[in-house]
């Protein structure tokens, strides 16, 4: 009896080939936005933002109303996909849906903290869309303090398809503004890593110091800030000296009024 080794092999791989299958995330679906259209509930808008972990560069916020008939097809999280798809998408969903955005700027986010400035940029996105929705889809875990329904969707930009539209709006714009800061500061390579932490940017950052459009409070920025510009970091003040040096003060006051008495 001569056995099919081959068929024996493939039947082998067939339980990896459908875990592998099993285990390829989900695109984002429109379900979610559906579920409320049939309850009467519209205009549905998602949210996302682009940037809060680079050294430098602003945190672009987006808002997105996709219309259900019209929706492109390809939509996804951003970082599921390739520059040159986000690039044909950006086009699409701005020629087909209500797109808004809005930017936390540096100094805001200097000013504020990176959480803050972003919600900040995010609410802004949302209330400066063309039609106000009366749903609202945030990537995150934190809620926008919006006049409508807002839900925060943890890992929103890979499950719900406004949220991800809004994504790659966000994404394609802080890319393309990070390009336009490179003509402006050559030698730190914005236009390749877009401004976060990598080996070039931080070798950049040694070199040449930062800019005024990096992010003063970040670890690295604050590190080149200290090197390049020693004069503008404020001295951190002993606090057990200054403790003890008061203590000082109010012995010798005490002894200086019995003294008197």
């Amino acid at each position: 009896m001569i056995r099919d080794k081959s068929a024996k092999k493939s039947a082998k791989d067939l339980p990896e080939k459908a875990a592998a299958k099993k285990a390829a995330p989900a695109k984002a679906s429109f379900r979610r936005e559906r579920v409320l259209i049939k309850r009467g509930i519209w205009p549905i808008a998602g949210c996302d933002e682009a940037g809060r972990g680079p050294l430098a560069g602003p945190v672009v916020a987006a808002a997105v109303i996709l219309d259900p008939d019209r929706i492109p097809r390809g939509i996804d999280d951003s970082k599921r996909l390739t520059a040159e798809e986000r690039e044909k998408l950006f086009d699409r969903i701005c020629a087909t849906a209500q797109v808004s955005v809005a930017v936390a700027s540096p100094a805001r986010i200097d000013r504020d903290n990176i959480l803050r400035a972003s919600l900040w940029a995010l609410k802004r996105a949302v209330v400066a869309l063309p039609e106000q929705p009366r749903h609202v889809f945030v990537d995150g875990r934190d809620r926008l303090d919006t006049a409508c329904d807002c839900e925060a969707v943890i890992g929103g930009d890979g499950i719900v398809l406004s949220i991800a539209a809004a994504s790659i709006v966000a994404k394609v714009t802080r890319d393309r503004l990070m390009c336009a800061l490179a003509q402006d500061c050559p030698g730190y390579g914005f236009e390749q890593h877009k401004g976060y932490g990598v080996p070039e940017h931080l070798d950049a950052l040694s070199r040449l110091g930062p800019t005024i459009h990096h992010r003063s409070f970040f670890a690295p920025v604050a590190a080149a800030r200290a090197k390049h510009m020693p004069w503008t970091v404020e001295p951190v003040q002993d606090l057990f000296a200054v403790a003890e040096v008061e203590a000082q003060v109010e012995a010798a006051v005490e002894i200086d009024a019995s003294a008197t008495l």
